[in-house]
C-alpha cells in the first residue's frame, strides 16, 4: 500500500522542493486525516502535553523518484505512513526528499488539522537539538509542514531511533508525535520504487478504497431498514 504522500506523487513532485503552495497542490484534495488529539469539544480538551508514540502503517519505508517540471531534475522523496495503532487510520505522514545535484533536503510532514500554524514545529532527532519547521499549506482533512535538513541532520536522521514532532494544538497544549525511524536509512540509499509496481500498488489500494466504501454504504442501508417503523397492519 503506497503512502499518504506518495498516493499523489505528481502532485509532491509538481511541487518539487519549494514550499507548497502553486497551482499544483491544488489540483488534488490532501486525503483524509484524523483530527489532532485533544481536538474535541473544549469540555473534553485534554490539559497538559500530548505523547503519540506512532506505528508504521505499512510493512517499508517507500521511496518515489520522478521528474520536477519546474527544473527537469530528478526529486526523491522516502515516505512512510504512521497511525496511533494497526487498526487505525494514518495519522501522520512522513516523507524525506532530496534532488539530484543540490545539497538540500526537505523533512516534508502531512499533519492533522486543527493545530495551531504560526508557532510552526520542531523536529527533533533522537535526543538531538529541536530543528525550527513551518507549516507551507492546509487542506480541509491535513496540513503541509517542512523544515530543512543540513548533511549533519540527514546523517543523524540515517541513524535515528526515533524522531519527534512537537506541535501546539489550539489550546496551546503541546502534542508530540514520536515517529520510529527503522530501516529509514537503507530506502532512502537504495533505489527507487519501479514505477509499475507503484502503479499497481495504487491501483490495488484504489480497489480497497472502493471495497470498503461499497460495504459501508450496504451495512448503512441495512441499518437503515432495521430501523425504520414497520407498516401499520390494516
Amino acid at each position: 500500500m503506497t503512502s499518504l504522500l506518495g498516493r499523489w506523487g505528481a502532485v509532491a513532485l509538481a511541487g518539487g522542493l519549494a514550499v507548497a503552495g502553486g497551482p499544483a497542490w491544488a489540483q488534488k484534495p490532501a486525503p483524509p486525516a484524523p483530527t489532532a488529539p485533544g481536538q474535541a469539544a473544549p469540555a473534553q480538551q485534554q490539559q497538559g502535553p500530548v505523547k503519540l508514540d506512532l506505528q508504521p502503517s505499512q510493512a517499508n519505508w517507500t521511496k518515489i523518484c520522478g521528474k520536477d517540471q519546474s527544473n527537469q531534475k530528478e526529486v526523491c522523496y522516502t515516505t512512510r505512513d504512521f497511525g496511533q495503532g494497526a487498526d487505525q487510520p494514518p495519522t501522520l505522514a512522513v516523507a524525506i526528499y532530496q534532488m539530484s545535484g543540490e545539497d538540500r533536503r526537505i523533512a516534508r510532514f502531512l499533519l492533522p488539522v486543527a493545530l495551531m500554524l504560526q508557532p510552526g514545529f520542531r523536529l527533533i532527532i533522537d535526543k538531538g537539538e529541536p530543528i525550527a519547521g513551518h507549516f507551507a499549506i492546509c487542506f480541509p482533512n491535513g496540513c503541509f509542514a517542512e523544515a530543512d535538513l543540513n548533511g549533519a541532520a540527514i546523517a543523524a536522521l540515517k541513524k535515528a531511533q526515533t524522531v519527534s514532532v512537537q506541535v501546539r494544538n489550539q489550546v496551546n497544549n503541546e502534542v508530540t508525535f514520536n515517529v520510529p525511524m527503522k530501516d529509514f536509512a537503507a530506502a532512502f540509499d537504495g533505489p527507487a520504487v519501479d514505477p509499475k509496481v507503484l502503479e499497481q500498488q495504487q491501483q490495488e489500494l484504489q480497489k480497497q478504497l472502493e471495497e470498503k466504501a461499497k460495504q459501508q454504504r450496504e451495512q448503512l442501508e441495512k441499518q437503515q431498514q432495521s430501523s425504520a417503523p414497520a407498516a401499520p397492519a390494516k
